[in-house]
């Protein structure tokens, strides 16, 4: 009786992963998710805030008001903290790890507004930690040459090469996994609550979605920044 009445709720718990509509490519079908409905959600958030941003430096005025305080507020703090951590080599990286901070962000506490947290898709996740492996690889060949890559791998002895190539490898996988397993971890036990409880669940877990989405999002989305600019730190100066 008891497994029937876990069941029969299971049936309640909406994790909000449905198909919105299916379509035809090379002969598969494939679906458009909800996940790709938040994603486009919350890149629309970001292409606004641009336009929104662009407008306001091109009247800025000496004295920042309005919205050109916003805009100024976000570059300075992302400015301090990139430099605060890359230091000389700052520069180069500061507008991919920007915009790769608010995108995580939002797609993080997207949860507060209803919506299914996009990197609580591996797939997404998953994308990010490859962009950012790649970056890392770029950097390491473009800075430490071939023969300074070799020499890496081989440290302290040739015999530990192997293990080296996986743990650079196992890269993309941390920085991916990190990331997805701690936001849908969040968004499983919201579902949970919410669904099991049903008309129980009405206010109390706001304080639950101020911990699941905004302090532990902000948290994620800090630590995958952090180890992205001191990964590639270490490909700079080897």
């Amino acid at each position: 009786m008891g497994a029937g009445i876990l069941l029969s709720s299971a049936d309640d718990i909406d994790f909000m992963v449905h198909g919105v509509f299916q379509y035809e490519l090379f002969g598969q079908k494939l679906w458009i998710t909800t996940t790709h409905v938040c994603l486009f959600i919350v890149i629309l958030m970001i292409c606004i805030f641009c336009l929104c941003a662009n407008r306001a430096i091109k009247r800025a005025t000496e004295v920042p008001k309005g919205f050109q305080n916003v805009a100024e507020l976000v570059v300075e703090m992302l400015d301090k903290m990139i430099g605060g951590v890359m230091g000389k080599n700052a520069a180069p990286f500061a507008n991919y790890i920007g915009i790769l901070f608010i995108f995580i962000l939002l797609s993080n506490i997207s949860g507060l507004f209803g919506l299914r947290p996009p990197t609580a898709d591996y797939g997404v996740t998953l994308a990010l930690g490859l962009i950012t492996f790649t970056l890392i690889t770029f950097n390491k060949f473009k800075y430490q040459k071939v023969k300074g890559v070799i020499k890496g791998l081989c440290d302290p002895w040739p015999i530990w090469a192997p293990i080296n190539i996986i743990g650079d490898i196992a890269v993309p996988i941390s920085l991916s996994l990190r990331l997805f397993a701690n936001v849908l971890s969040g968004t499983v036990m919201m579902a949970l609550i919410y669904g099991l409880l049903g008309f129980i669940a009405t206010a109390w877990p706001a304080a639950l979605h101020v911990y699941f989405d905004l302090f532990s999002g902000a948290i994620q989305t800090y630590v995958f920044c952090m180890l992205t600019m001191t990964y590639i730190n270490n490909a700079i100066e080897g």
